[in-house]
């Protein structure tokens, strides 16, 4: 078989969507797909809040919601908008006037859930509030909390009832002229959201915002937003994600990054390729990827490092990455640069080297796109 560099076996064709603002993050159409994370301290408390959001940010995060339960969250959220590195989403329940006075706040978009907002005449104070204040909305069904007459038609939370609850409530946004918009259609059954996601992306033109709602705990909760998501991103469906974890909201941010990047969607940071390890590897593999995973965070700059253990594959996987390590003998291991043997290093010295080495690479890359601009 011939190579053929342009890879037609891994390009994905998005969907085509509007193009929406939130704050000064661009949503849908060729932006890129961005990821999102949500606070679990208490609104009330916004020093504890903005510090969670910034700690998101450095992971990564584009765009972060914040529950705004009550008055007293509402205007915590004014200080909590007004420090926050990246565009704040307020999240709305039950209450429309909380979603009037996070606007009034300055939050960058509003999600609201048809299911338990209220009438029309409500929806249409919270869209004049957004339209007022320079507000997208989200539109966030959610299998369960769905209208009754929903329930009562269909008989049980499924795709075409959600479908339906978002088809209804954008028609209810279009209705008072209001177009920036996105929606969502999440459920916990990978299955359901999946097939809710896939009609719905066929009937209208919005962005969509992706998530599989109440995963689950870091490892259960990864897996199964990886399958849920994972399969629409590969289909094209998708324009901003939120993996949702019984985790600390940077972990979030870190699984929703490793998506995007294992299919070719977003880039950010060092990706590690590295293997199981078995009684073959020159050097302990997993202890070794563990320290360099913590002491590569701060690396913005895409870059690819390999770390396996022997040279069964270590040297047809450093010819694919910037930098690789491969467990030899006696101790040591050879370095690739670019995907060539470069030279060797000791085992105990290898975790202080490979960091010196990346740190420089991804200076060399910075220096280089600044004097392209």
């Amino acid at each position: 078989m011939s190579h053929n560099p342009i890879r037609p076996w891994r390009n994905i064709d998005r969907r085509k969507s509007r193009q929406i603002r939130v704050g000064n993050v661009l949503v849908g159409g060729d932006a890129p797909i961005t990821v999102q994370t949500m606070t679990n301290t208490l609104t009330t408390d916004a020093r504890a809040t903005i510090d969670q959001i910034q700690r998101a940010a450095n992971a990564g995060a584009d765009i972060v919601r914040v529950s705004t339960p009550d008055v007293e969250s509402t205007r915590a959220l004014r200080q909590i908008v007004a420090e926050s590195p990246v565009p704040i989403v307020a999240d709305i329940h039950f209450h429309y006037k909380r979603a009037i006075e996070a606007a009034e706040a300055g939050a960058a978009c509003l999600r609201i859930n048809p299911g338990n907002i209220g009438d029309a005449k409500r929806v249409a104070e919270v869209v004049k509030a957004a339209k007022d204040h320079g507000c997208s909305i989200r539109i966030g069904v959610n299998a369960g909390s769905l209208e009754k007459h929903l329930l009562d038609k269909y008989g049980e939370p499924c795709p075409d009832a959600m479908v339906e609850s978002g088809l209804d409530h954008i028609k209810l946004l279009q209705d008072n002229d209001f177009h920036q918009f996105k929606i969502s259609v999440k459920a916990s059954d990978v299955f359901m959201a999946a097939a809710a996601y896939q009609q719905l992306a066929t009937v209208t033109d919005a962005p969509i915002h992706l998530g599989i709602t109440e995963a689950g705990g870091l490892m259960a909760g990864t897996v199964k937003s990886a399958i849920g998501l994972g399969s629409l991103l590969w289909f094209g469906i998708g324009d901003t994600i939120r993996v949702s974890l019984s985790a600390d909201p940077v972990e979030e941010v870190k699984v929703g990054f490793e998506i995007l990047k294992s299919l070719g969607l977003r880039t950010r940071g060092v990706q590690i390729i590295s293997c199981p390890s078995c009684a073959r590897q020159g050097f302990d593999v997993i202890k070794t990827v563990e320290k360099l995973e913590q002491r590569l965070e701060h690396i913005k700059t895409p870059l690819s490092l390999s770390i396996i253990g022997c040279v069964v594959n270590g040297p047809g996987e450093a010819l694919m990455t910037d930098i690789g390590f491969t467990g030899g003998g006696a101790g040591n291991g050879m370095v690739y640069l670019a995907g060539k043997q470069s030279h060797r290093m000791t085992n105990d010295q290898m975790v202080d080297h490979i960091v010196e080495l990346v740190e420089q690479k991804a200076s060399e890359i910075e220096a280089a796109t600044k004097a392209a601009e």
